[in-house]
């Protein structure tokens, strides 16, 4: 079939990648691939980075801001906007969106605040009536909270998780609370919401609140669960076509041939019926080729355009947003300053504003 396809869930790890995913999106055929970005202790977010992709390429990357919680890290010795404040700058400067990653379990740790408190009210408040879209990272693979079934590479990062950690169903209880209070948030959740093993209850989130999407992007757990059961799968992808998104977790330090193999796992799932494995060449967070079985769900050509490209248009346009560079290189200044009394390494930063400013 011909297809456009936007890719709403990449990363761009280092500066010095940008070439890399741009050297990715087109070899694969994206449209445009949109940066997802992250708040980070020491070093603020990498929105900078993420500046300076659009300035290079401003067909081809969209990305969704992420926050500054520095003042919180700081103990209070740093001052920042209020996070309504902040999202209104990032939207100027061509933010298309706002990345939260608040409720991962390793970023609620460091950030020990609920979401559904009074810290993060006013900005839900302010991202719903401005009809902003958010990809939201929220909880994690359910096999991440057994220490028998973590997988190795998941232990390795530091994503196996006992009692010192958020309970999971606490993290889905926080985010539940503000969908009631904000029932018009534009949400994307990454990941399928990590709710592939109970697809009765990913329905009941969609059912409940009727701007809630979910995003493909591996999770390479998802695959397998929802290969289970192809006949409820294919149902329920037909019947939320309008609620799918298309991502892949690409990596800008992924080679050619990891990031087409991690696409083309889940293009192959939606597209055919085939019967199939990880192939070879797959970074290492897929797994091996042996892990589990993956089953096409061979969907129909109009359930696939929504889900490849008319569902993300729809929430963020269909055009990346311009990107206002003297903006941009003011907002660095900010975050340059902050990593300065956090203790960060500001380099990143520091290099994207040089690159805004040539």
């Amino acid at each position: 079939m011909s297809k456009r396809l936007v890719d709403s869930h990449v990363h761009l790890r280092n500066l010095r990648d940008i070439e890399n995913l741009e050297a990715i999106r087109r070899h694969i055929g994206f449209e445009r691939m949109n940066i997802v970005c992250l708040f980070s202790r020491e070093g603020v977010n990498n929105n900078a980075s993420a500046f300076a992709a659009k300035a290079r390429y401003p067909e081809s990357f969209c990305f969704f801001g992420g926050l500054d919680h520095s003042e919180y890290f700081s103990g209070g010795k740093i001052k920042t906007p209020s996070l309504a404040e902040q999202v209104d700058r990032l939207m100027a400067i061509g933010a298309d969106g706002i990345k939260m990653l608040e409720n991962k379990p390793t970023h609620r740790r460091i950030l020990d605040i609920p979401v559904d408190g009074p810290y993060f009210e006013e900005h839900f408040a302010h991202l719903e009536g401005n009809g902003i879209p958010v990809v939201w990272h929220v909880c994690d693979p359910e096999e991440f909270w057994n220490p028998e079934t973590t997988p190795s590479w998941a232990k390795s990062r530091g994503w196996g998780y006992d009692e010192t950690f958020t309970p999971k169903g606490q993290l889905y209880a926080e985010v539940e609370n503000v969908l009631k209070r904000h029932p018009r948030l534009r949400i994307i959740f990454a990941h399928f919401l990590f709710l592939s093993s109970d697809l009765p209850r990913a329905a009941s989130w969609l059912d409940t609140f009727p701007n809630v999407h979910l995003d493909l992007s591996p999770g390479i757990e998802f695959l397998y669960n929802l290969s289970k059961d192809v006949s409820a799968t294919r149902e329920f992808f037909i019947k939320y076509a309008d609620r799918i998104v298309f991502g892949t977790d690409i990596s800008s330090n992924h080679t050619l041939q990891e990031a087409t193999v991690r696409s083309g796992i889940v293009t192959r799932w939606l597209e055919t019926e085939d019967e199939y494995r990880i192939p070879d060449g797959a970074d290492f967070v897929l797994g091996p080729p042996a892990d589990g079985v993956i089953r096409g769900l061979l969907l129909p050509t109009d359930v696939l355009e929504r889900i490849y490209r008319s569902n993300f248009v729809r929430l963020a346009g269909d055009q990346p947003k311009p990107l206002d560079r003297d903006a941009a290189i003011v907002e660095c200044e900010r975050i340059i300053g902050e990593i300065g009394v956090l203790g960060g390494d500001g380099s990143e930063a520091i290099q994207s504003m040089e690159k805004l400013e040539s």
